[in-house]
């Protein structure tokens, strides 16, 4: 699943490209994208049909690219979802479902093989759409609060990697990333959140900026082709991963075995010689 650098990199694209762009044509090649509009398909296409973008925002894993008149696009890019930008007339990508004409001949395409992304109109959303409100600001947002995020953490008794995956106390952070964040803090993924120490999670969430900084820097972490930017182009950061996806290699800080173990329909990556349980 996307996470908050490849989302970032995402909305870049778009902001170079459909600032002050008006829709003039909509196409559903598929409905279960737009399922969540309630009128449909075809209220969909009206909905946005004449409408003119504005600066693309974010906040941590969620997208919206807010109109001129106040309403809003919201889109989540679930497992596989893509935003790419393409001639009208260019071939269309295998699991292309939802086709946004622009004005300067040129077409926005939402691509998602899984289909559990999807896109709906926001009602006054331009500036936080309602279904985002309940999402804690991320870690690159210049206004968050580091110490209020560690407070929230620290209150919590499970552990840790599930705290730093829920959304509602710090947003932006999956999988691949609290892994690797995990690993530079030399914590523990199932060590419990108010075991650790303030300094600690202090240090942690200093990990997790900085990680996904870095991985912005590269366009993102990309294994297969469910993620690339808007122009087709894959990110670099997987070269740079420490622990996610190299079990049983040697742990470039100690040398011991990198372990996977199951975790929530999932996997984690950890250490076992220098994130020790506590």
């Amino acid at each position: 699943m996307p996470e908050l650098p490849e989302v970032e990199v995402v909305r870049r694209g778009l902001a170079a490209a459909i600032v002050g762009r008006s829709v003039t044509d909509v196409t559903v090649l598929h409905p279960r994208p737009v399922r969540a509009h309630p009128d449909g398909p075809t209220g969909f296409v009206t909905s946005l049909t004449g409408r003119t973008f504005d600066v693309p925002a974010r906040r941590g894993k969620f997208l919206w690219m807010p109109f001129r008149d106040g309403d809003a696009l919201l889109a989540h890019l679930g497992m596989s979802g893509q935003f790419r930008l393409d001639a009208p007339a260019a071939p269309l990508q295998r699991h292309a479902r939802v086709l946004i004409d622009l004005d300067d001949d040129v077409q926005l395409r939402f691509v998602d093989q899984r289909m559990f992304g999807g896109l709906s109109l926001a009602p006054g959303g331009a500036e936080l759409p309602v279904q985002v409100t309940h999402i804690a600001r991320d870690l690159l947002d210049p206004e968050v609060d580091l110490a209020g995020v560690v407070r929230r953490i620290k209150a919590k008794r499970s552990a840790i990697k599930r705290v730093l995956l829920d959304q509602r106390v710090v947003s932006g952070i999956g999988n691949i990333y609290a892994d690797e964040a995990l690993w530079v803090a030399r914590v523990h993924p199932e060590t419990p959140a108010d075991r650790l120490s303030t300094h600690t999670l202090g240090a942690l969430l200093c990990a997790a900026r900085d990680v996904m900084g870095a991985a912005l820097a590269q366009g993102g972490t990309s294994f297969d082709a469910l993620y690339v930017n808007v122009n087709g182009e894959s990110g670099y950061f997987n070269r740079d991963l420490h622990v996610y996806g190299r079990e049983g290699e040697a742990c470039e800080r100690c040398g011991t075995p990198i372990r996977r173990v199951a975790f929530t329909n999932r996997s984690s990556h950890f250490c076992p010689g220098c994130q020790r349980r506590r």
